[in-house]
């Protein structure tokens, strides 16, 4: 299994034509909407290449480009026929030419145009043209007489039907034979004109309009696996209620409107920006954000997302993200980001097409020269059998056989409030044996309160001490300390020379004393521990509680302790990874007795306590090497080491801190643990369809190549197999969009 750097890498040159100065990196969830979509953002050019449509037209543009000095980085979007390009002019001017001479036609368009999806209407209206005409010229050469006028009348409409079906599958097949490849194009463009060379132009017209017209709906088909997430923007309402500045309300552009204003959506609505709850109160719908299927309560303070339903009440709230911004649309770009990645399996299919379409090219060229010297056959019988063996041939199912199910994984993922960031991650979850868990935030709910307080010292007023720990706790955004300042609701003083110690706890200076707010770890390293406070932390500790002393610089002052509550949802979790045969470990700064019950309660198989990231990271390699593949689960800054070390690395992303997000592989929207099996599931269901997918295409290109070779397949059988492989590993990769990941045994 690949380590979580390598896949990056792996990622970055999949999305680039690496030239020696490649500036592609990994995208997180937040910079995704600044990926360049205008025609001139800095160096950064977009252009609309109509006929780019499949991953193969893809394929050659990748190969064309990657030799160009300059160019930085490339970002393909199928689904909108569009191509970003990074570099300096004059390399963008060789890439564009480069392009051009692929036989694709190149537009430059703006930032407006670049989510046009094109109609396709005047290209359907061509192949069905051409199949009127292809099926009048087989007309004429089963029932006209044999005559010279039917003859050319029947050539005539052959003729007709493969130029207006035809004409760009023989522009982009010459320009591949120029420059030595054998693609798709290539073969059928070879094996039409053969076909019409030796007198069979009624098969060679039908064959080429049937492809059309199948490379057609194959095209759109994919566009719906491609379309599946996208298709969630437009649940997002174009226009917003806001407040103006007499306290009137207006309806104003959603896409106008500025952070920071205050907004109000009514029971029944789509919540139009993300933003703040600042009034009222409601029930709202996460389903296409977080994948919750219950709605969750909102009020003051809490967040709502872009996209959402508001149910029952008013809600006013105020503005936190631009309409290009949202969380729902970052989900979006972060997926199509993800789309653009080439999963192992693919780039495996690309490895073998590459070998596998000159390979049966050689085989035709030498049915075509040696059948008749073998095996007695005449040389138009040789070079027919030849011509079917090449239309056969052609790689398309095979090659569309993994980006169809990828995407549709990703696409099914995301509407479950999963975000995978690249195909790769979606294929290496299958492989996992061991997850490690934060527990605060992860496996509990982050929410810890405050149960007890013990004041220590009697040299010191009770209020005064209390006092110092809630202004050293309300300056701490870690779960613990909130919860202490929470509990104790008294005023702040103000501190000086604040430190965070990472994993330990904080320091200050308040009324001439060096304090120290912390765990017990960072007690004992300041020499503060004795045997009558280790019995105190003990009763706390013994009852899954969380410690924090305060402290001066020779003294311990006060003990405070916190309790957390752990999720429904974990136990459940952590039961359904069992039934995966993964092995569950929690790692925490926590102490271990603490994290000793809470593993407890959860069922978890381990529990590791009193670590700081670098151990965490530590655990995360010894478990590698000891079970194998190991994800790590968390969401805060203490996590990321570990989390970037891990093979994947899943961030609980409603409550995660940007680092953690960043850099996780996975992110789970609603902080749901069920969610981390349900991937698992998702994965050895794709790797399945992805293998069921290859083995339909090769399979049925098997079988008709044993009877092209025996004289039992014609052109028509053959363009029907082909097309119809394709066609079939299309309908079996959109199996992927279903939503639901079945709950059963393994």
């Amino acid at each position: 299994m690949l380590t979580h750097a390598e896949k990056h890498r792996s990622n970055e040159s999949e999305r680039c034509a690496c030239s020696g100065n490649c500036a592609a990196g990994t995208t997180s969830i937040q910079d995704m909407s600044d990926v360049a979509i205008s025609t001139s953002l800095g160096n950064t050019r977009v252009f609309r290449i109509p006929a780019m449509d499949c991953p193969n037209e893809e394929n050659d543009i990748r190969k064309v480009l990657a030799g160009i000095e300059g160019i930085r980085s490339l970002r393909f979007e199928l689904e909108a026929r569009t191509l970003t390009i990074d570099g300096e002019q004059p390399p963008l001017e060789s890439a564009l030419q480069a392009i051009r001479q692929l036989g694709f036609e190149v537009q430059p368009i703006g930032m407006e145009q670049k989510t046009e999806t094109p109609t396709g209407l005047g290209e359907i209206g061509k192949a069905l043209i051409a199949l009127v005409l292809a099926i009048g010229a087989e007309a004429l050469d089963f029932f006209a007489p044999d005559t010279l006028p039917f003859k050319g009348l029947g050539m005539a409409l052959a003729a007709a039907a493969i130029a207006f079906s035809g004409f760009s599958t023989y522009r982009k097949g010459l320009a591949a034979l120029r420059r030595g490849q054998l693609n798709m194009n290539a073969l059928m463009g070879v094996a039409v004109t053969g076909a019409f060379l030796i007198g069979q132009w009624p098969e060679a017209a039908m064959v080429m309009a049937l492809y059309s017209i199948a490379e057609l709906i194959e095209a759109r088909s994919v566009d719906r696996a491609r379309n599946a997430i996208t298709g969630l923007l437009a649940l997002t309402p174009e226009t917003a209620e806001i407040r103006q500045s007499d306290g009137s309300w207006l309806e104003t552009l959603a896409d106008k409107v500025v952070i920071g204003a205050q907004a109000r959506v009514k029971p029944g609505a789509r919540i139009p920006l993300d933003g703040r709850v600042t009034g009222g109160s409601s029930a709202v719908n996460q389903a296409p954000v977080t994948g919750e299927s219950i709605p969750v309560d909102k009020s003051t303070g809490d967040s709502v997302f872009a996209g959402t339903i508001n149910e029952t009440g008013t809600l006013e709230f105020e503005v936190t993200a631009a309409a290009n911004n949202t969380t729902l649309a970052r989900i979006i770009h972060a997926v199509e980001a993800a789309q653009g990645t080439r999963a192992p399996t693919q780039r495996f299919v690309d490895r073998f097409a590459a070998i596998y379409t000159p390979t049966i090219f050689v085989i035709a060229v030498a049915v075509a020269t040696g059948g008749p010297w073998l095996l007695d056959w005449t040389w138009t019988q040789a070079l027919y059998k030849a011509l079917v063996l090449l239309v056969i041939a052609c790689p398309c199912a095979l090659v569309i056989a993994t980006p169809v199910t990828v995407v549709g994984g990703l696409a099914a993922a995301a509407q479950r409030g999963i975000l995978i960031k690249g195909g790769v991650y979606l294929e290496e979850a299958r492989k996992l044996r061991a997850i490690a868990l934060d527990k605060t935030g992860t496996i509990t709910e982050g929410k810890p309160r405050l149960v007890a307080k013990e004041v220590l010292t009697s040299s010191e007023p009770e209020m005064k001490v209390l006092s110092w720990a809630a202004s050293l706790a309300g300056h701490s955004d870690h779960p613990v300390s909130k919860a202490i300042a929470a509990g104790l609701k008294l005023p702040e003083n103000g501190l000086t020379d604040f430190t965070a110690l990472p994993g330990r706890g904080i320091e200050a200076r308040l009324d001439g004393y060096t304090l120290i707010l912390g765990n017990h770890r960072l007690i004992e390293d300041r020499g503060l521990c004795s045997p009558e406070i280790e019995a105190r932390l003990a009763v706390h500790e013994n009852q899954g509680r969380t410690a924090t002393l305060l402290a001066t610089e020779d003294r311990v002052l006060a003990i405070f302790a916190v309790a957390d509550t752990i999720k429904e949802s974990s136990r459940e979790a952590i039961t359904d990874l069992h039934r995966l045969g993964v092995t569950s470990v929690m790692l925490t700064g926590d102490n271990v007795a603490t994290a000793a019950s809470i593993a407890r309660q959860a069922g978890i198989d381990d529990a590791r306590g009193n670590l700081l990231p670098e151990d965490k990271l530590a655990a995360i390699e010894e478990l590698q090497v000891r079970l194998g593949p190991t994800a790590m689960t968390g969401d805060g800054i203490n996590d990321a080491p570990a989390l970037a070390r891990a093979d994947i690395g899943v961030a609980m992303g409603a409550a995660g801190t940007d680092t953690a997000m960043e850099a996780a592989d996975v992110v789970i929207m609603n902080d749901d643990l069920r969610r981390i099996p349900e991937t698992i599931r998702l994965s050895r269901r794709t790797h399945a369809v992805l293998w069921q997918n290859i083995s339909l295409a090769l399979g049925i290109k098997v079988v008709f190549l044993g009877l092209a070779l025996f004289g039992s397949a014609t052109m028509w059988m053959a363009v029907f197999a082909d097309m119809g492989a394709s066609l079939l590993v299309v309908a079996n990769g959109l199996r992927m969009l279903r939503t639901s990941v079945p709950q059963t045994k393994d």
